[in-house]
C-alpha cells in the first residue's frame, strides 16, 4: 500500500474509510467482478461484505440465480476475509459450498469471515443471501481456504488480492 494513503499511525492500519476504498480499487481491478457488476459493500479485517444485482443474464432457465454466480460471490467474499485477516495478497486454495436454497430476488449478498488464520492461510466461511423486497433469505453457505501468495507473486495476480494493512 501507498505510503501517501490514509492511515492510524500508531497501529498501521489503513482507516475503514480508506480499507474500504483500497478493498474498491482490488475488486475494479478485477475483470469478471467489474463484468458482472459486483460490490464491495463493507470491508474489515477478516470480514467482508459483497453485493450483486441480480440482472436477467445472471439467471438461470427458472429464473433464480445462476449457481455458478452464487459460487463466484462465495469464492470472493471468502477471499477478501482471507487476505484482509492476514493482511497479504492472497488466493483462494480451496472452498466447498452448499446451496441450501434457490437464490430468488433482485440481489445477493454474501457475507465473510476469517474463522482462523496463521501466516500462509486463513478458514473462512461465508453465507449468501438473496434479497426480495428488503427481505433476505440463506440461498448458500460456503468455506475456503485462502492461501497467502509468495513474495512477489501479486504483481502478476489481481483476481483475489485483498489490500494489505499499510506498513510504516
Amino acid at each position: 500500500m501507498d505510503s501517501e494513503r490514509p492511515t492510524d499511525m500508531r497501529s498501521g492500519i489503513a482507516s475503514p474509510d480508506a480499507f474500504l476504498a483500497l478493498g474498491r480499487e482490488v475488486l475494479a481491478n478485477q475483470p469478471f467482478s467489474v463484468l458482472l457488476g459486483a460490490e464491495l459493500l463493507a470491508l474489515a479485517p477478516g470480514r467482508c461484505e459483497l453485493g450483486l444485482a441480480l440482472a436477467p443474464q445472471l439467471r438461470q432457465q427458472h429464473g433464480f440465480a445462476h449457481g455458478g454466480v452464487v459460487s463466484y460471490l462465495a469464492d470472493n467474499a471468502l477471499t477478501y476475509a482471507g487476505g484482509t485477516a492476514m493482511q497479504v495478497p492472497v488466493v483462494t486454495s480451496e472452498f466447498k459450498i452448499n446451496y441450501v436454497r434457490p437464490a430468488l430476488g433482485e440481489r445477493l449478498v454474501a457475507r465473510a469471515e476469517a474463522v482462523h488464520h496463521g501466516k500462509s492461510q486463513a478458514v473462512c466461511r461465508c453465507e449468501v443471501y438473496a434479497v426480495q423486497q428488503g427481505q433476505e433469505k440463506l440461498c448458500a453457505v460456503a468455506q475456503g481456504t485462502i492461501a497467502a501468495l509468495p513474495a512477489g507473486a501479486s504483481d502478476t495476480a489481481g483476481e483475489g488480492a485483498a489490500p494489505a494493512a499499510a506498513r510504516g
